[in-house]
């Protein structure tokens, strides 16, 4: 009788889980006096190249807080991680995704005078992996219940949206398994919007910051320190105007990248109209 081969990733993934258990059991208790004043956990939620690097660049370059890029802590957190272990592997992760000249999402966002991957005083961990955390939140919603009985502290989430033609296209050129069909890109991305849809009614409006990444683009100052009053942080101007400097002019409109047909325009169109999030986009504009 044959027996049922391994899957090689599962096991590698397996054998990391453990791996970085038992290391960041120490290396959290040792750190311990960095968490003693966190009060906010901060979780991005949405879709796949939507301007949430930027964002989570522009927070982890703050002297208050760390924001890693893409930890994906909820697989931690589904691991029977404790808090100070997920603490340490944010930061970790922080500090990896504040070197000078690293990628995120394609693009580098060294900001000039600021403290990525170093922190002054921390009162705000995180991590920024919109699509991911919504993946999980749709697989399977007691994540963000077993994330709150580990981290008992505030949990903020933010969310951004982009124009959903944009974000359609995007995903559809990048997205090896779409191959630039639009069809399947904009089944997945609006998946994800009923998710997103789903998971506010459960939590408080309080508890939730929303923006389109071309009003931030538009205005990166105003919009970052509102970011900031919601996350409980102050925003000096030496800290604001060095983000600024970072941001693009305008945002990329990605959709006439590729070929849109009448139909398409409308499909999306009327799917625009199911969420409130969304309203006020069109392919035109």
């Amino acid at each position: 009788m044959r027996s049922t081969p391994k899957n090689p990733t599962i096991t590698k993934n397996v054998i990391d889980i453990i791996q970085t258990y038992f290391r960041s059991v120490y290396a959290g208790i040792i750190h311990r006096n960095l968490w003693k004043d966190v009060n906010t956990y901060c979780l991005f939620i949405g879709y796949h190249r939507s301007g949430h690097s930027l964002i989570g660049a522009l927070l982890n370059a703050h002297p208050n807080m760390m924001v890693a890029h893409e930890l994906g802590d909820l697989k931690y957190v589904y691991a029977g991680f404790s808090r100070w272990q997920i603490y340490y592997l944010l930061m970790k992760k922080a500090q990896l995704s504040g070197e000078k000249g690293r990628k995120l999402g394609g693009y580098i966002y060294d900001i000039p005078n600021q403290w990525q991957g170093r922190v002054k005083n921390l009162q705000v961990i995180g991590d920024k992996h919109g699509e991911g955390t919504t993946l999980r939140i749709q697989a399977n919603s007691r994540y963000i219940s077993r994330l709150r009985n580990i981290i008992n502290v505030n949990i903020k989430f933010i969310h951004i949206v982009r124009n959903p033609y944009d974000n359609i296209t995007t995903m559809a050129k990048k997205n090896p398994e779409f191959n630039r069909d639009l069809n399947k890109s904009i089944n997945y991305y609006f998946s994800l919007c009923d998710t997103i849809a789903q998971f506010k009614t459960t939590i408080n409006s309080d508890d939730i910051f929303e923006c389109k990444h071309e009003l931030f683009i538009n205005d990166p100052k105003n919009q970052l320190k509102n970011l900031c009053d919601f996350l409980g942080v102050e925003a000096s101007d030496d800290y604001l105007n060095d983000c600024a400097k970072v941001v693009y002019k305008s945002p990329h409109k990605a959709r006439y990248d590729v070929d849109w047909n009448s139909e398409l325009i409308d499909l999306v169109k009327n799917r625009i109209e199911q969420f409130s999030f969304l309203h006020g986009y069109s392919y035109e504009d």
